[in-house]
């Protein structure tokens, strides 16, 4: 069973994925598409302020992000 926590835990590392994808210098050799791809979902993805919202309005489904 996932808690709040893991739950913000895990959006934060595929926002974090998602920005590695867009640079080339930290994933070189990634085609045109996936870059695109990945920029199309990182443009509307929820930043920290979001997730902070989401952990106040919603604790029983999102956690404080890095123990905050």
């Amino acid at each position: 069973m996932t808690i709040p926590v893991e739950r913000t835990r895990a959006v934060t590392a595929t926002r974090e994925f998602l920005y590695a994808l867009l640079d080339p210098k930290k994933t070189p050799r990634v085609p045109r598409a996936i870059r695109q791809w990945a920029s199309r979902c990182a443009r509307h993805y929820p930043g920290s302020y979001d997730l902070h919202e989401a952990a106040r309005l919603c604790p029983k489904s999102f956690g404080p992000i890095d123990g905050n």
